[in-house]
């Protein structure tokens, strides 16, 4: 694949990775994803991120076609997880920059993960400015969105924003633009992202769109570091929007199910918890937890409002799938849920509290006590387990109708 032009003098350079099925050891990336990096072409030439270090090769290959790379005077270095600045330290090997921009914490993490010695790094402030020729480039903090030494770089006169790992998406394709790409599995993939990975971050999310306002910043081209750039304002306007209803998480009507089963009794008990979801009008997705990633939950609580947990008990707690579910949820933090537990048991029974208690330490409203069944279900459990659906379903559309 050749460099990709964004606007004259400024290009894509990174990487397509078509076989990423795991991203950051727990989101599930179906489609691969991109580790973008830029280049601008002025008095001083800009290099803007690396890619992950099994494609290096690309970046300079890629870089070579415009430029030698050893013309390249500056880095960026807008965030140091590995899998944008992993190959730093062949780029500046080869490359010899003059200097190397980064926040303050950006060059604490640099200095943990490289051998830094004689590096020309240059620490930059929040809202200061680098002229590199006919540009002017502004640096602006964007800690916790979603690392300390997370930033952002705005280049004045062209109005891009190379966006870091804010508004990116796991996709893999040959379509460099979202303009090429489809709408509906593009607002699926920033759900993905937003959901497993900017999701605990959401209030800096709000204060970061309303920052952009405050300042006047505008927008011919948003350039995140994974997935497809936005370049037209109405893409622009759907990735902002799109941006603050995932940020402020509005009541949806729609459930989520996740369930894992021993012997098959709490899966009878998951699909009778969605019979009485249904009766009352209320869609619903199961997720068996022993088949599906636990970022799978995630992924439909970016649609859904309603977190309904079920699992068998097993050496006095819930089976190690469920668990993993549970540990998930509660690290990114969703917010405005109802829901509810259930379970099955043949000795002791404690998986249903203790899910209960675990979806009220996450802020989940519960809305109706724990079900759990011996063995079984027999018709009074499943019945009860049905109620609690529908007590689970009418809560949920008060909440949306409020």
């Amino acid at each position: 694949m050749k460099p990709v032009l964004l606007k004259d003098d400024i290009y894509w350079v990174g990487a397509v990775d078509y076989n990423l099925r795991n991203f950051h050891r727990y989101s599930r990336s179906p489609q691969g994803s991109t580790y973008n990096a830029y280049i601008v072409k002025d008095q001083k030439n800009v290099l803007f991120d690396t890619v992950d270090e099994e494609y290096c090769d690309e970046l300079l290959k890629r870089i070579s076609e415009i430029m030698d790379p050893t013309e390249i005077d500056y880095i960026v270095c807008n965030h140091m997880e590995k899998d944008h600045a992993g190959s730093i330290e062949r780029i500046v090997e080869v490359c010899r920059p003059e200097k190397i921009f980064c926040s303050a914490m950006g060059e604490k993490s640099m200095k943990a993960q490289f051998n830094t010695e004689g590096w020309p790094i240059q620490v930059v402030k929040d809202g200061e400015r680098l002229n590199i020729g006919k540009r002017n480039i502004t640096f602006l903090e964007t800690r916790m969105l979603h690392w300390p030494d997370s930033m952002v770089s705005y280049l004045e006169e062209d109005k891009v924003l190379f966006s870091n790992d804010a508004f990116g998406q796991n996709v893999a394709t040959s379509s460099r633009f979202v303009d090429e790409y489809d709408r509906t599995l593009l607002s699926h993939a920033m759900k993905d992202y937003y959901y497993n990975i900017i999701l605990p971050y959401s209030p800096l999310v709000l204060k970061t769109v309303e920052r952009i306002g405050k300042l006047g910043l505008q927008f011919d081209i948003i350039a995140p570091d994974h997935g497809l750039i936005f370049r037209t304002q109405d893409d622009i306007k759907f990735l902002f929007d799109t941006y603050v209803e995932m940020a402020t998480q509005p009541y949806k009507l729609r459930a989520v199910i996740a369930f894992e089963s021993l012997w098959g009794a709490t899966k009878k008990m998951a699909y009778a918890v969605g019979d009485g979801l249904q009766s009352v009008g209320v869609p619903f997705t199961i997720i068996d937890a022993q088949e599906n990633h636990c970022s799978m939950v995630m992924n439909e609580l970016a649609d859904s409002s309603a977190l309904i947990l079920g699992s068998s008990t097993r050496n006095n707690m819930p089976l190690v799938n469920m668990l993993g579910v549970i540990a998930n949820v509660k690290g990114l933090k969703p917010k405005n849920l109802v829901g509810a537990a259930f379970g099955s048991y043949g000795w002791s029974g404690e998986s249903p509290k203790m899910i209960n208690d675990e979806l009220v330490a996450m802020g989940v409203e519960v809305v109706a006590e724990p079900v759990k069944a011996y063995f079984g279900p027999n018709e009074a459990e499943l019945k009860a387990c049905f109620e609690l659906g529908q007590k689970v379903g009418l809560a949920l559309k008060e909440k949306v109708n409020a």
